[in-house]
């Protein structure tokens, strides 16, 4: 029996380790950085630390300010996450994804940039609405 007990603290203590993302609870979660509460599923953003902790952001300018903080800076990023703002509620990799920043988009934090995964469907959504690509090393530098 205590065998048995061993084995299964050994198993939640592994689990309780992932280093995972997870999905952004809407309208419960809160903004690390600015605090405001997520409400709109088309904005979003996440760090997972190579030890598992998460950080949840509403707007892509909130994670890079906190990335670029002393606190941000001390950390070590398994998973950068951006919401994709055609795909509501789905995280994908922030160094993959595409960015399109448009006064027409009113985004949580008034960046005015949206996460696009599929580049042919940011393109066909800057040809409707105006706006103008922006890549992720162009981004990341935007907001020190």
């Amino acid at each position: 029996m205590l065998r048995n007990l061993s084995i299964l603290m050994i198993m939640v203590f592994l689990a309780s380790c992932s280093a995972d993302p997870r999905p952004i609870a809407y309208g419960e979660d809160a903004c690390h950085h600015c605090k405001m509460k997520l409400m709109d599923q088309k904005f979003g953003a996440e760090l997972v630390t190579e030890k598992g902790k998460v950080f949840i952001f509403d707007d892509v300018n909130c994670m890079l300010l906190y990335m670029d903080s002393e606190e941000g800076k001390r950390q070590t990023y398994k998973h950068v996450l951006v919401t994709d703002f055609l795909n509501p509620g789905k995280l994908v990799d922030a160094n993959i994804a595409h960015y399109l920043k448009s006064e027409s988009i009113q985004t949580p934090m008034a960046s005015q940039i949206v996460a696009i995964s599929d580049f042919t469907l940011l393109e066909e959504y800057k040809n409707k609405n105006g706006g103008i690509y922006i890549a992720w090393g162009e981004l990341t530098t935007q907001f020190k």
